[in-house]
């Protein structure tokens, strides 16, 4: 099941697929509510507009007035076209994140939990996931899925979270650090988990996907706004226009009909823009669900757009988050080998990544082969925030591997080698020890002392995996006008060595949450727009206080709360295509306006001097188009009006193509490619279908 769950999820229709396009049809007339429409003033003046024009033409027919009666009709007909064609823009844009919705829903059916009702004799009771609670403690085994979000709090476990993610490959799960977070709907495919619930039932993670893919119309953007503001004044001042032009055509002698004038309004006021403002915002939500990030508000995403300042925490964000053992580096008097098999024997039941690396870094380079630490008759002494170190006491032997200063001082403690200052071969000791760490350190790594029965062996070389193909997207970035800066809490060599590894711009190092916080609220007083990746709970501050927090879907369920973006695929770099969604969504709202209002100014000059030529034949030698009668020139206003929403929905669903370019090079590109265009192609259209109208007697 969970397979075809995924499979579904992967193969959403694209938005001109029958089921996208087919429910967008009734619910564009299901979007006629006022109670709907009052949400775009621009197309509710239309509706009021369309709604009193049939009751002129109702009236018309009621008095058996057979002048006209087709010229009105279809005068009515084509504005209630032009509400729909709106209406269906902005359904087809919610078409997609309603279809991914339903997909995900198929990923929440009701899941048997094994609650874990007796800690001691870990007994557990099949449990609706529904009713889990908060702190419950759950045993998910291969093959179940996780139930709800949650905490895991023993074992490790892959799990593949393509339900979610849409990506097939397993992520490892584990208890304690930045990887703990589980969510639910997702799979265990191998071992064991016991999870405690931190989501209680309709707030899930999942459940908030749903509300976010589902309903993306429900978020409002300040730019949004401050658009319709425009757009509804705009409307306003056409408004006053044509409630003047029946005392100009009584001065003249005549009268203009009311159905042309509000044809002729609805023709004027900006209807383009109004149509698509809400079909444009939401493809731009879209986009990011399908580059798979969860924007958790709109004015984040328009932020994106803005971006000048990206932080990024280092572990788990720059680098993979585990480090592996490189390299072992003895001391003199040592051998590689000795060092390889103490450090191997150290790390035997240290189930860590690292500990775990050193094991195998010795089978594979040494050929030593792993040993059970209980056949050994050895004792496991694991590390402690206290110590710094971990190890073994086997009989009267024992083995200690750690920081390199805690090493020494429990060398000091013991009495031996550790302590510099006994003798002149001891200070060479731990100068030489001290030389190799500062390297291992320089070169961006982290350096682990081992020592057994008081003798220093040597060093292992534990090295921070930068990941693959980063610097490259760093300098997009930086292409793009964004300066990154990383943040760790590793000493300033290492976190130079990494930051140069990486690409970053600049770094800051042995960073608190509490240097986080002020580092971002520096940018914000230049009046930057700041940008943070993270994925642990001490990112959450810097989440919260940045504009455009992204959070890493393996972060823990702290950050992925305080962040108001999550990149389902957990992958840093991923800002460059958030900016990039930003930017595009931006310009597309631009280009679009541009050519809206270029198109109110065409479609005026067009229509005006038609309209008027009986009342006024001076006007004859402004008609530059021809249009045949003023029924004609109305006529073929509206229709166009109508079709050119229609046209341009395909560009507002798909988004301008984003370029790398200033704002002065964008408004030149608008005013050049949307803003001319505006102005020619309701000449050329309208003249088009006046000519067509004509010929067919519909005028």
């Amino acid at each position: 099941m969970q397979s075809s769950h995924v499979r579904k999820r992967m193969s959403v229709a694209s938005l001109t697929d029958p089921q996208i396009i087919v429910p967008a049809v009734g619910s564009a007339f299901a979007k006629l509510d006022p109670r709907t429409l009052v949400k775009n003033p621009v197309m509710f003046v239309v509706e009021i507009v369309a709604a009193l024009s049939t009751v002129f033409l109702l009236q018309d027919v009621l008095a058996r007035d057979g002048q006209d009666l087709g010229f009105a009709l279809q005068i009515v007909a084509w504005l209630w076209f032009t509400i729909l064609f709106a209406n269906f823009a902005e359904a087809v844009a919610e078409g997609r994140g309603k279809a991914q919705a339903s997909t995900l829903r198929q990923t929440r059916e009701e899941t048997i939990a094994k609650l874990i009702v007796d800690e001691k004799t870990e007994l557990t009771v099949p449990t609706p996931a529904s009713k889990l609670g908060l702190g419950q403690i759950v045993l998910v085994e291969a093959g179940d899925l996780i139930p709800s979000d949650g905490e895991v709090v023993e074992g490790v476990a892959s799990v593949n979270e393509a339900a979610v993610t849409g990506e097939s490959a397993p992520v490892v799960r584990e208890a304690g650090g930045d990887r703990s977070a589980v969510t639910g709907g997702t799979l265990v495919v191998s071992d064991w988990l016991k999870v405690r619930i931190t989501a209680a039932p309709g707030t899930t993670f999942l459940d908030r996907m749903i509300r976010l893919v589902e309903a993306p119309s429900a978020r409002r953007h300040p730019t949004k706004l401050r658009l319709t503001v425009l757009l509804a004044g705009l409307t306003l001042i056409f408004l006053i226009v044509v409630a003047t032009i029946p005392s100009f055509a009584s001065y003249a002698g005549g009268t203009i009909p009311l159905l042309v004038l509000a044809a002729l309004f609805v023709a004027l006021i900006p209807t383009t823009i109004g149509a698509l403002l809400s079909a444009i915002g939401i493809a731009g939500m879209d986009r990011l669900v399908r580059f798979n990030v969860l924007a958790m508000s709109g004015r984040a995403v328009e932020a994106a757009g803005d971006v000048d300042t990206l932080l990024l925490d280092k572990t788990g964000t720059i680098t993979l988050g585990n480090r592996e053992a490189a390299e072992f580096i003895p001391m003199k008097g040592a051998s590689e080998q000795e060092l390889a098999d103490a450090a191997q024997i150290a790390s035997l039941a240290d189930e860590t990544p690292e500990g775990r690396s050193i094991v195998v870094l010795a089978k594979e380079k040494y050929g030593i082969r792993g040993r059970d630490i209980h056949e050994l008759g050895a004792t496991f002494i694991p590390f402690s925030a206290q110590t710094r170190m971990s190890g073994v006491d086997i009989g009267g032997s024992w083995i200690r591997k750690g920081a390199v200063d805690a090493v020494l001082v429990h060398l000091d403690a013991s009495g031996t080698q550790g302590n510099r200052k006994k003798t002149t071969g001891l200070t060479e000791a731990g100068h030489e020890i001290d030389a190799i760490a500062e390297s291992i350190s320089k070169s961006g790594g982290t350096p682990l002392a081992v020592a057994k029965d008081g003798k220093l062996l040597g060093v292992i070389h534990l090295k921070d995996i930068v990941k693959g193909g980063i610097r490259e997207r760093f300098a997009e970035l930086r292409r793009m006008g964004i300066r990154t800066i990383m943040i760790t809490g590793d000493n300033p060599m290492t976190a130079a060595a990494i930051a140069a590894e990486a690409g970053v711009d600049d770094f800051l190092a042995q960073a608190t949450p509490e240097d986080k916080l002020k580092l971002i609220r520096a940018e914000q007083a230049k009046g930057k727009l700041v940008a943070m990746c993270g994925d642990g709970t001490n990112d959450a501050p810097a989440l919260a206080q940045s504009d455009v927090g992204v959070a890493m879907n393996t972060g823990t369920q702290a950050a992925r709360e305080a962040g108001n973006m999550v990149d389902l695929d957990s992958n840093p770099t991923k800002l460059i295509e958030i900016v990039e969604i930003g930017k595009q969504l931006l310009m597309t709202r631009g280009a679009l306006t541009t050519f809206s209002i270029a198109n109110d100014v065409a479609k005026y000059f067009a229509i005006i001097p038609a309209m008027f030529i009986a009342l006024y034949p001076q006007l004859d030698a402004l008609n530059v188009m021809g249009l045949a009668t003023p029924q004609s020139a109305i006529l073929s206003a509206i229709i166009f009006n109508a079709l050119i929403i229609i046209a341009l929905i395909p560009l507002a669903l798909r988004g301008i193509s984003y370029r790398p370019l200033g704002a002065a090079a964008v408004l030149r590109r608008n005013l050049l490619i949307y803003g001319l265009g505006g102005l020619i192609v309701p000449f050329i259209g309208i003249k088009l279908i006046d000519v067509l109208v004509t010929a067919l007697h519909l005028a």
